[in-house]
């Protein structure tokens, strides 16, 4: 049984919102949120410390044995358009707070702190500098931060067929080895989104309980997201992940992420 499912059970007595079948629908799973929330030990634990092994070793290799494909990215990008050949944004990683301290009042959740924290609303999880290769024209946000949709104009030629293979998402390989990111886990947002959806989307930001993935649940499952709607299902699968966490999950993902790759699957 995954090492989450056997800290539910733990604590059922405690919370009383542990159910013994595996959630299957977006009400079931927010119907444990206190139990989801409470997994902070789980995180430090040694199947948590093999992940980052994991990550690192995979993600070093990968690195060398996709140089060429960096090399022709960057050529690519250059001859179709105008701009940098890296795209660098700021993007909302873990949450290192002790979430146990937030959880004294069962009605209190990561959404709650009474008062007016500022810096927990601009920043829910820890903020850092996402790499991607350039799919859009220069600029493309001038208007204010949107998130792609399908035939978005701004996506440029090359950066079209680069979001289709997920040639873009390679340079986080690097988010990775630094300890921004792990190979598997939700994908990381802007702060500007989230805010966004943490308005209408409950315990959106429960998602930040792990690092944020370059592949994950929801990408192999839902593709893109393209409006705040989307990010209630995406939301589904990230908690899903957390809730379900064990070794034979990460290989699946990752052999699901090899025929998104191929297929093309939800791009965008």
């Amino acid at each position: 049984m995954a090492i989450f499912n056997r800290t539910l059970l733990q604590r059922a007595g405690e919370y009383g919102a542990y159910e013994p079948a595996r959630p299957s629908r977006y009400e079931d799973i927010l119907s444990e949120p206190d139990s989801i929330r409470n997994l902070e030990s789980a995180r430090a634990s040694a199947v948590w410390a093999v992940k980052r092994v994991f990550d690192i070793a995979v993600s070093s290799i990968a690195l060398v044995l996709v140089a060429p494909v960096l090399v022709l990215a960057a050529l690519a990008i250059k001859l179709d358009s105008p701009g940098p050949v890296f795209f660098v944004q700021e993007r909302i990683g873990l949450n290192r707070r002790r979430v146990d301290r937030r959880s004294r009042a069962g009605a209190i959740g990561l959404e709650g702190r009474p008062g007016s924290d500022r810096r927990k609303s601009l920043h829910p999880g820890r903020p850092f500098r996402i790499y991607k290769f350039r799919t859009m024209v220069r600029d493309a946000e001038r208007s204010g931060p949107a998130l792609a949709c399908a035939r978005d104009p701004r996506i440029t030629r090359v950066g079209r067929f680069m979001r289709k293979t997920r040639i873009d998402e390679l340079p986080q390989f690097l988010n990775v080895i630094r300890g921004d990111m792990s190979i598997i886990g939700p994908r990381p947002e802007r702060s500007f989104f989230i805010n966004k959806a943490r308005v209408e989307v409950p315990h959106f930001t429960m998602r930040l309980l792990v690092k944020p993935g370059i592949t994950g649940l929801a990408q192999v499952e839902n593709g893109y997201t393209s409006s705040i709607d989307e990010m209630r299902h995406k939301l589904f699968y990230d908690l899903k992940y957390i809730a379900d966490f064990s070794v034979w999950q990460e290989i699946r993902i990752l052999f699901k992420t090899v025929y998104v790759v191929i297929t093309g699957k939800g791009a965008c």
